[in-house]
């Protein structure tokens, strides 16, 4: 990168919540809320609907040969491969290899929450100073009722977008939100860049902070001159 292409480009990666002369929100200890946990009822269905099938399958197969009917072919054709093949067949390790991947991708499963695009909210109220939303979750609390809430990262993004295209000197913006970082790529087809990245940080900080996120992610802001302005 030249001289002239450094002059057109400013850059800011801050934390967010760690700048001077941020609202009283920015200084709020972050919540520790869990992440939300996904049904998963195609995969399970899935598994479900195959040990069906090949439960029934050799359940039938099983009654056939006890009353006198001879195995299906298939059954036939596995135990004799099964007896003929040694262990170090490259059909059996490929066999083997792939049902040890679909059960560790099962384990997985299991134990990952998943529904990696919907960040957690704060609860209502969550925080000092929080006056009726908090008395009204110790209400909730105590009648044993739940409350959460989370939005999507795609929806986050189009927010976030929306205050960045507010800033003036902005000519487009993309924001990408990821789970720990959100990412901000600006144009700007006037004023000085280092004006714009500066009220572009300050307006999606804010905005950041309206989202009501449980876990505030980093912020990372790029601005650049738009070709159309660089003559």
């Amino acid at each position: 990168m030249n001289t002239d292409q450094k002059m057109r480009q400013s850059t800011s990666a801050s934390a967010y919540g760690g700048r001077a002369g941020t609202d009283a929100g920015d200084g709020d200890p972050p919540v520790r809320a869990k992440r939300f946990w996904s049904a998963r009822r195609v995969p399970a269905g899935i598994v479900a609907l195959a040990v069906f099938a090949v439960s029934g399958l050799l359940l039938y197969d099983v009654a056939a040969v006890r009353s006198g009917r001879p195995a299906m072919r298939w059954r036939e054709w596995l135990a004799d491969q099964l007896a003929a093949r040694p262990l170090d067949d490259p059909w059996i390790m490929s066999g083997a290899a792939l049902l040890a991947a679909l059960g560790v991708w099962m384990v997985v499963l299991a134990l990952t929450p998943g529904l990696r695009g919907l960040l957690p909210m704060r609860s209502p109220g969550a925080g000092a100073g929080a006056g009726a939303g908090a008395e009204k979750d110790v209400e909730d609390a105590e009648a044993g009722v739940a409350v959460r809430a989370g939005i999507d990262r795609a929806s986050a993004g189009l927010v976030l977008r929306d205050r960045a295209m507010e800033v003036p000197g902005v000519r487009s913006a993309r924001v990408d939100v990821g789970r720990r970082r959100i990412r901000a790529r600006a144009l700007a087809h006037f004023r000085d860049l280092d004006e714009v990245r500066a009220d572009l940080d300050t307006a999606l900080h804010e905005g950041i902070h309206q989202l009501g996120l449980a876990r505030r992610p980093a912020l990372s802001v790029r601005v650049r001159r738009s070709a159309k302005s660089k003559g």
